[in-house]
């Protein structure tokens, strides 16, 4: 699970729908080649893949892939030990992705609130 404080150093989701690996890359700090052996590895991860394979992620995926890198590059967990741990804890990571949700949509708002006040 991505702490609060692991939040701010990664950007802001922006609000789109479909995101391509180079944006995914960026959001998530995370090179392209590791995001493609990801997704061999977690079966939960399926970017959605169009003409000539590309792939394009969507919101839940960005979220995910933020889960993954924050388990095996934060808390040191290995592969299978983060395909466990996202596995076993799926009632505590649909809590968490909701909570990341509403402190995206807060962020996202507050700089609309931002813009349209000046």
């Amino acid at each position: 699970m991505l702490e609060p404080s692991n939040n701010d150093e990664l950007p802001p989701i922006p609000a789109k729908r479909y995101f391509t690996i180079g944006e995914v890359s960026e959001l998530c700090d995370v090179k392209p080649h590791v995001l493609r052996y990801w997704e061999q590895e977690f079966g939960d991860l399926k970017p959605v893949k169009r003409r000539g394979n590309r792939r394009y992620y969507q919101r839940q995926d960005v979220m995910l892939i933020r889960q993954i890198r924050a388990l095996l590059y934060e808390q040191g967990y290995t592969i299978g030990g983060a395909k466990q741990r996202l596995t076993g804890d799926e009632a505590k990571d649909d809590a968490s992705s909701t909570q990341q949700v509403i402190k995206q949509m807060r962020v996202e708002l507050e700089g609309i609130l931002h813009l349209l006040q000046h």
